[in-house]
This record gives structure tokens, C-alpha cells and sequence, in this order.
């Protein structure tokens, strides 16, 4: 059995994947002092027979990377996935710091619209693959060049954002889409894949800024959005699509068997009259 959960860790995100085969992911982290303990505890346990785990970096923005440096000294981060990018900040914080020092390491791997890599989507005998997939960057896309000539003069990261997604055969699978805003998201509509996909984290942590658009979400047709922990008066709640807000859900556990996907929340008072 998959697990994917996705941590209540305020305007940020953090998530893993507890894959079927001998794999672990991590996906962003914003931890702090007073989360830190707890989320790293649950990491160690849930990775502990996995033979290869990976941190997945969507995109170089504090909110995904914060806390990077408690992480890696807890569990020191060994393969580090990374969009390619030289971003400076006014403000290097010990994270940022941590950050840089991974991505222009020999841990890196650099991740754009459909590489492959074992085990992330390359299976052999000695271990079968994670399901992962990118979907975006196309380093060729003029749009995505003038996205990262911003980043790497400090000016603005969101558009750089990887689009990443976890499918699980014959079953259920998930996109993460970072902090992409919902003009750039428009603007490559035509230049990326997007598969029919069970569970969509919302872009920009639900955000109306990185709203998704509706030439996306008719090709994804998502079952859920799952919608992050952004102020009431910025979140976009999909009219028409079923969703979870983590304002309201807390932490998001997701146990894939077969074909379904049962969902629990870390707030007992939760309820959601959507799903049986």
C-alpha cells in the first residue's frame, strides 16, 4: 500500500510519499522550531525500510525549502532533485544557505519535463520504480527561460516551479504544482501533458494568484484539490470540484488500496460531506 500525506505546515508546504516499492519521497518542507520534531520523527519511521529516498524541490522559495538545514541534519538528504537555477536572495537565510549547498552538490540531479533516472521511474532488478514523473520544466520554453532569467536575478521564483506527478499502476495517482501562477500556467497549456489525475495540490497553496486554470483542469479532471493553508480571503475554492482544505483538515494522510484512496485528517472534528 502507497501513502501519501501532505503536512498543515501554515502558508507552506510539505509532503512524502511512502511508496508501494523500496522507495521514500519527500516533496518540499517548511518546518520550524516548533514543528520540526515532530514532522522529522514521523519521516524517520515512515522511511525506515525503504531503500532509496529522495527530496524533491519544487521550486526555491522559503516556504519550500525552510527548515532544509534541520532535515538534512536529521536525515542527511543524499539525492537531492532539483530544478536547475542559480536564484540569489537579498536574504540568505541558513536555509537558503543549505538549500544552494545541495543544489550545486554532486547529490543534485536536475529535473525537467520528462527525464528519467532509477529509480524514480526506471525499474530494475533490484528494486522497482517510485511512479514519479515530471512533468514541467521544457527547458526549451521561452516562457519558462524568461520564468528563470527572473529567478537568477533574485526578482521572483514561483514560475520556475516543477510539475511532478505520482501515478500508481491501476490505481489512483497525485500533481504537485508548486507556486506556478495561474497567467504563466495559461500561457504553457499547450506545451505540457496533463493526464486525467486523481488528487491535485493546488498551485500556490490554493491561492487566487496561482488559481488553476480551466484549460488544466479539463484535461486533469481532478476527483479532489487538495487546497493549502493560505488566508481564507486569498484561497480559490474550485467551484464545481471537490476539495480539502487544509485550514480546515489539518494534516492529510492518504492510504492508496486498489483503485480507492481513503482519506484522513489530522483534525477529529473534521468532516467531509463529499466522501463516504
Amino acid at each position: 500500500m502507497s501513502v501519501v500525506k501532505s503536512f498543515a505546515v501554515g502558508a507552506g508546504d510539505m509532503c512524502y510519499i511512502r511508496h508501494g516499492s523500496d522507495n521514500f519521497t519527500i516533496i518540499d518542507c517548511d518546518l520550524s522550531d516548533e514543528n520540526a520534531d515532530r514532522i522529522i520523527d514521523e519521516l524517520r519511521r515512515a522511511s525506515a525500510d525503504k531503500g532509496v529516498s529522495r527530496f524533491i524541490s519544487t521550486h526555491p522559495d522559503e516556504d519550500h525549502f525552510g527548515g532544509i538545514h534541520l532535515l538534512d541534519d536529521a536525515m542527511p538528504i543524499l539525492n537531492f532533485y532539483v530544478v536547475k537555477n542559480q536564484a540569489i536572495k537579498d536574504v540568505e537565510t541558513e536555509s537558503f544557505t543549505r538549500y544552494c549547498q545541495l543544489r550545486d552538490s554532486e547529490k543534485a540531479f536536475h529535473i525537467y519535463k520528462g527525464c528519467s533516472r532509477k529509480w524514480m521511474n526506471d525499474k530494475d532488478d533490484e528494486r522497482g520504480s517510485a511512479g514519479i514523473n515530471v512533468l514541467w520544466p521544457d527547458l526549451s520554453n521561452a516562457y519558462f527561460k524568461e520564468a528563470m532569467a527572473s529567478c537568477n536575478a533574485g526578482e521572483s521564483y514561483n514560475n520556475v516551479s516543477a510539475v511532478i506527478r505520482y501515478s500508481i499502476k491501476d490505481g489512483p495517482s497525485f500533481l504537485w504544482l508548486g507556486d506556478l501562477e495561474t497567467e504563466f500556467m495559461e500561457s504553457i497549456s499547450d506545451s505540457i501533458n496533463l493526464p486525467k489525475t486523481t488528487v491535485v495540490f493546488a498551485a500556490h497553496h490554493g491561492r487566487n494568484s496561482g488559481k488553476i486554470p480551466n484549460s488544466w483542469l479539463e484535461k486533469l479532471d481532478p476527483q479532489i484539490i487538495v487546497i493549502g493553508e493560505a488566508p481564507s480571503r486569498h484561497l480559490n475554492y474550485y467551484t464545481g470540484y471537490k476539495t480539502i482544505t487544509q485550514n480546515m483538515a489539518g494534516d492529510i494522510t492518504m492510504h492508496c488500496e486498489g483503485n480507492k484512496v481513503h482519506f484522513y485528517s489530522s483534525n477529529l472534528n473534521y468532516w467531509h460531506k463529499g466522501l463516504k
